[in-house]
């Protein structure tokens, strides 16, 4: 339920994770970071700290490497998803640096070994840090090729016991069709998983639908464009879909 003290809404979830696609880091440059839009993130996560919320973050990392469709045939898909894998740590490194700046507590933890780059992933650490008060940037998918950072975070969700999965988008919720190419596309306002799975709806891929589903948890998806639909989604707004 909704609590309301005074004008201020109070966070409806205790612990969440957040996943933001690599691409959005970008901004309108498509490719690299946005410091800028990296930055109006970092604020709007932080204010969801300060309500006392413990987050969890997982960044795609399409913004470097898309994977086998970068390798144009000439790299193989284990080594193209390795490589992904790699372009999630750049991308926490940076947005963990920028959390600190703005003095918050952040820790970057990694499913592969990578020594001085990020601490190695464990759950019980990782629900320690959070506990805490700092954010922790789950870095290198899900440790394993042919899964995606839709998959890890799921994945990271179910072991952190996360309430909810929030999915940052370029669009602002689920469509029957894609908005882009019909202008009558239907926005649901919730949705279950079966009938994402039944529809191949692109929400996340079918493993990733498919996890969230057997664990029974909430994945509520909005747009990035404007970051304070984080703190808006964290306090209860009906914004995006709800999947679950």
């Amino acid at each position: 339920m909704l609590e309301v003290m005074g004008m201020e809404r109070k966070p409806v979830y205790r612990r969440v994770l957040l996943k933001i696609s690599g691409e959005a880091l970008a901004g309108e440059k498509k490719t690299g970071l946005d410091f800028g839009v990296i930055g109006e993130v970092c604020e709007a996560v932080k204010r969801c700290v300060d309500m006392g919320v413990e987050v969890g973050v997982v960044i795609g990392g399409g913004n470097f490497w898309r994977g086998v469709k970068d390798g144009a045939g000439k790299v193989e898909r284990v080594s193209a998803d390795r490589m992904g894998m790699l372009a999630t740590c750049m991308n926490c490194l940076a947005v963990c640096d920028v959390f600190r700046q703005l003095g918050a507590k952040a820790r970057v933890m990694t499913a592969v070994d990578i020594q001085g780059v990020g601490e190695r992933y464990d759950t019980r650490k990782a629900i320690e840090y959070m506990e805490d008060g700092n954010i922790v940037l789950f870095a290198g998918g899900s440790g394993a090729p042919f899964f995606s950072t839709d998959t890890a975070a799921v994945l990271r969700a179910a072991e952190i016991h996360a309430d909810g999965i929030l999915l940052a988008k370029n669009i602002d919720g689920v469509y029957d069709s894609d908005p882009r190419m019909n202008p009558d596309a239907k926005k649901f306002d919730r949705i279950s998983y079966d009938e994402v799975l039944a529809r191949h709806l692109a929400v996340m891929d079918t493993t990733a639908t498919s996890l969230a589903m057997d664990n029974s948890i909430p994945v509520i998806v909005f747009a990035l464009a404007q970051p304070e639909n984080i703190r808006r989604t964290l306090s209860g707004e009906a914004l995006g879909t709800t999947v679950g």
